[in-house]
């Protein structure tokens, strides 16, 4: 179960994808639009009724641009958020009716429990961020500010808290749909606190090592790939890659902006000022280049166009970071908001990006100098080359299957 953006569904295709070749039947319950990512993997699949790119486009999810702190986008959209929860209830209890195991995102952790709780099935976590409160590093969603050992660990249960408020009042009636008796948000975290409720997480301890302060139960497992079977590149993308030295690439996934004409050529003056070629995302922000040197693209897989990149220039999202990371080419992260700043803060540390470039004021000077150190620099490029190659020799997918395997008696 899971909500949110395409970054929020297609790393459960690929996680379904390897249960399913493990023995298990796989439902994955995300949003109507994501369908086509989940067929194509052959797996199951039910609706959610909400249409997050909908919502992103509307007056209220516009209203996002206009928060500057990551501590006043998480207020709106706790809010935001708070008023669509509701609505996608009865198809998360339907769902979970032929179940026997509830495998639930972060984004509907609080939610997905209580429906398992009512059915009477084990749960787990299957988590893209480190959601957990530490003293190693702030909330992810705020920033990458560390506030201290104790302010760290402080401030990720409050986040925690905030989080909890977006379902209070729909847990609290769910409950008693299904009979059970009234437990608060905050007794509830405590409660799969004290029975180390376990959480999986998709990423790689060598990008995010497992914290050493995180309680038994919370588990790093490794990156869940998208399931592409052979993916393909369409045929007039594949001769621009051939008629010249490989380009940059910039795109944005499902995030949204205010202008896209003005970004669209900020970016073109930024590759062209670094002297590359570009390949452009048009995503949900509806970017567009043009020019011989130039080529925009719609919907492609990530694991078969970033190969053949100079540079992968994103917005740091949990699962393009991923991708880029496999694909073993410098990066550039642009972050917007929530948890992109500090996955963006990784990529540098890591050494694969020479600088994060974040998209709130960013000016066709910074980014095309960012991009000229990425592409020309060679230590970015043989730091990602070396990583790739050790990501490649993890398997994400299997602590997973070995914990529905116990859950499930099987």
């Amino acid at each position: 179960m899971t909500a949110g953006s395409r970054g929020d569904a297609a790393p459960y295709t690929g996680l379904g994808h390897g249960l399913a070749r493990g023995g298990h039947e796989v439902t994955v319950v995300t949003h109507g639009c994501f369908e086509p990512l989940v067929s194509a993997a052959g797996l199951g699949f039910h609706p959610l009724p909400v249409d997050p790119r909908a919502e992103l486009e509307s007056p209220r999810g516009r209203a996002l641009h206009r928060s500057a702190t990551g501590v006043g986008k998480l207020a709106r959209v706790v809010g935001m958020t708070r008023s669509l929860v509701g609505r996608m209830v009865d198809d998360l209890v339907a769902a979970a009716g032929s179940a026997d195991v509830l495998l639930l995102s972060s984004s509907l952790g609080p939610l997905g429990h209580v429906v398992a709780e009512g059915h009477g099935v084990p749960s787990m976590g299957v988590y893209l961020q480190p959601l957990a409160p530490t003293r190693e590093f702030a909330p992810p969603v705020i920033g990458t500010r560390s506030l201290g050992a104790a302010g760290n660990r402080l401030a990720g249960r409050a986040v925690n808290v905030a989080v909890e408020q977006i379902f209070a009042d729909t847990t609290r009636a769910l409950r008693a749909r299904l009979g059970l008796p009234p437990l608060g948000s905050r007794a509830a975290r405590r409660a799969r606190e004290r029975h180390n409720w376990q959480v999986h997480h998709g990423f790689s301890p060598l990008v995010v090592p497992r914290p050493r302060d995180w309680r038994p139960g919370l588990g790093v497992a490794g990156y869940w790939w998208p399931y592409d079977l052979e993916p393909q590149l369409p045929e007039r993308l594949r001769e621009f890659l051939d008629s010249g030295p490989p380009p940059v690439f910039f795109g944005l996934g499902s995030a949204t902006v205010p202008d896209a004409g003005r970004l669209s050529g900020v970016v073109v003056r930024a590759l062209r000022a670094a002297g590359v070629r570009g390949v452009v995302q048009r995503g949900w922000a509806g970017l567009a280049a043009t020019g011989d040197d130039m080529f925009t693209v719609d919907e492609v897989p990530h694991s078969a166009l970033f190969p053949h990149m100079a540079a992968v220039v994103h917005h740091a999202g949990a699962g393009t970071t991923a991708a880029a990371l496999r694909a073993g080419v410098p990066a550039v992260p642009v972050p917007i908001q929530f948890d992109e700043a500090f996955w963006a803060a990784r990529l540098v540390a890591l050494g694969v990006a020479p600088a994060a470039v974040p998209l709130r004021g960013l000016t066709a000077d910074a980014l095309g100098a960012a991009v000229r150190r990425a592409v020309t620099g060679p230590a970015h490029s043989a730091r990602a080359k070396v990583l790739a190659g050790r990501l490649r020799d993890e398997d994400g997918v299997g602590p997973v299957l070995a914990a529905v395997n116990r859950l499930a008696g099987a």
